[in-house]
C-alpha cells in the first residue's frame, strides 16, 4: 500500500484487501487452532507470572522458561499482520508451543525452600522485684538492758550478744577483777528475747532469760575468800629504848560468801556488768589503836613512873616500889581494875598475918585510888606515907603521892600497858 496516496484511497485499499483475505480460501475454521494457541500461551504466560511472583514472595529463584513463550503469542492480535502471521507461521508451530506449554501446566510447581526458622529471642529477666522494707524493732526498746530500738531483728541478735560478751568487773578491798561471764557457764537466750521485742511497746525494756551454773559462781566465791580474808591483828606497844613504841594492828576482812554468790547470779541475770563490789565484814582489831593511847613505864631501880599518851611522853612521878624481900614484878602488865576510895584487905601473905581490912579514909594504906595490875596483888596507888616514896619500901606495890595517883587514875583505863623495867 503506497502510503503517499490520498486517504481515501488507503481506505478503499484497506476494505478491498480485507474482502481478498476472506474470498482467498482462510476461512473461520483455519482460525480456531490459532486462537486456542494463543489462548494456551496466554494462560501459561499467567500461570508462569504466578509462579514468578510466588517465588519473589518466597525469596527463591524463579524457574522454568515460559516467560519467552508468553511474549511471543501476544503479536497475532494485531489486524494489520493477521494474514501475514498464518502464511508465515510453519506447520510445526502451534505442535511447538503446545509441548513448550504442557511442561508447564502439568509438573507441579517446585515447594519453594523453607524459610529458616528465626532464632528464638533471649528471653529478658524480668526486673527484680523490689525488696519489701526489712522489719525494724519498735522505738524505745530494750533487750536486757540493750538499746535495740530501729535494728533489724539480726542486727538486734549481734548488739545483745556482743553485749552480753562484755567481761564481768567485780571489786574486793579495792581489787579489780575482769572476768568472761562464760567463766561461770553463763547461757543467754537472746533470740526468743528479740522475737517478743518484735511486739513490744515503745519504751519497754524486755528481760532477757539468762542461765548462770550456780556451782560455778560458788566456786570462784571460795577462791576470792582464800585469796583476801585476813584476820585482825591487834596493835600493841612495844618498848625500844626504854620507851614504848605503838606497833599498828590491822582489821580483819572476811568475805561473805552467800551473799557475794547471790549479788554475781543477780547481776549476770540481768544483764549487768558492773563494776560490782562484793559484800565482805571488817573486823576490827582489839588492844591499843592508833598512836594516841596512854602507856606507863616504870623504872624499878630509878624509882620513877613515865605517863605516855602513844610515843609521847607526858608526865615523870616519883614513887615507891617493893623491897628486896617483895620486890615489884618485871615484866609487861596492863590495868585489869580501877577503884576509887577502895578498902584495904589483908593480903595472904606471911607480912600481914593478923591485920585487919581498913575502910576508905585518911589512914587507908592505898589512899584514895587503886589501880591494879595483871601480876597478882600488885597496883598503882597512893599512899599517906609520903616519905617512903623513892625507896624500896613497899610489899611489891607501886606507891604514889595522893594527889599524883587521882590524876593517873582519871588518865589511865582498864586495858592501859604498864611496863615495869629492872632500870
Amino acid at each position: 500500500m503506497d502510503r503517499s496516496a490520498p486517504p481515501s484511497r488507503r481506505r478503499a485499499a484497506r476494505a478491498g484487501l480485507g474482502r481478498t483475505t476472506v474470498s482467498s480460501g482462510i476461512g473461520r475454521a483455519t482460525l480456531r487452532p490459532v486462537r486456542r494457541a494463543q489462548l494456551l500461551l496466554i494462560s501459561s504466560g499467567l500461570f508462569a507470572a504466578g509462579l514468578f511472583a510466588a517465588s519473589v514472595l518466597a525469596g527463591t529463584r524463579p524457574f522454568g522458561g515460559s516467560t519467552e513463550t508468553t511474549t511471543t503469542g501476544a503479536s497475532p492480535t494485531d489486524t494489520g499482520t493477521a494474514t501475514t502471521a498464518t502464511e508465515t507461521i510453519p506447520p510445526t508451530t502451534p505442535a511447538t508451543t503446545e509441548t513448550a506449554t504442557v511442561p508447564a501446566t502439568t509438573e507441579p510447581p517446585a515447594r519453594p525452600a523453607p524459610k529458616p526458622k528465626p532464632r528464638p529471642k533471649a528471653k529478658a529477666k524480668p526486673a527484680p522485684k523490689p525488696k519489701p522494707e526489712p522489719v525494724r524493732l519498735p522505738a524505745g526498746v530494750t533487750v536486757g538492758g540493750v538499746r535495740v530500738a530501729g535494728l533489724t531483728p539480726a542486727a538486734a541478735e549481734a548488739a545483745v550478744r556482743a553485749s552480753f560478751r562484755t567481761p564481768l568487773v567485780l571489786v574486793v578491798r579495792d581489787t579489780r577483777i575482769r572476768l568472761s561471764p562464760a567463766r561461770f557457764g553463763v547461757v543467754a537466750y537472746v533470740k526468743p528475747a528479740v522475737s517478743r521485742a518484735k511486739a513490744a511497746f515503745r519504751g519497754e525494756d524486755v528481760e532477757l532469760t539468762v542461765r548462770v551454773r550456780g556451782s560455778a559462781v560458788r566456786a570462784f566465791v571460795d577462791t576470792l575468800a582464800r585469796r583476801f580474808d585476813r584476820t585482825p591483828v591487834d596493835a600493841r606497844v612495844v618498848l625500844r629504848d626504854l620507851a614504848p613504841t605503838v606497833l599498828e594492828g590491822r582489821t580483819g576482812f572476811r568475805l561473805q560468801r552467800g551473799r557475794a554468790v547471790a549479788a554475781i547470779v543477780r547481776t549476770l541475770s540481768a544483764n549487768r556488768r558492773g563494776p560490782l563490789e562484793l559484800p565482805a565484814k571488817t573486823i576490827r582489831q582489839r588492844g591499843a589503836v592508833g598512836a594516841t593511847g596512854p602507856t606507863v613505864v616504870i623504872r624499878r631501880e630509878s624509882k620513877r613512873l613515865f605517863y605516855y599518851e602513844g610515843e609521847k611522853l607526858v608526865r615523870v612521878f616519883k614513887v615507891a616500889t617493893g623491897q628486896p624481900s617483895f620486890p615489884t614484878p618485871i615484866g609487861r602488865f596492863h590495868v585489869i581494875v580501877k577503884w576509887r576510895d577502895p578498902w584495904w584487905y589483908p593480903p595472904t601473905s606471911s607480912w600481914a598475918r593478923g591485920l585487919s581490912p581498913v575502910p576508905p579514909g585518911p589512914g587507908n594504906p592505898l589512899g584514895t585510888r587503886w589501880m591494879g595490875i595483871s601480876s597478882p596483888a600488885v597496883g598503882i596507888h597512893g599512899t599517906p606515907d609520903s616519905a617512903s616514896l623513892g625507896y624500896s619500901a613497899s610489899h611489891g606495890c607501886i606507891r604514889m603521892f595522893i594527889p599524883s595517883a587521882e590524876w593517873l587514875f582519871d588518865h589511865v583505863q582498864v586495858g592501859t600497858p604498864v611496863f615495869i623495867l629492872r632500870a
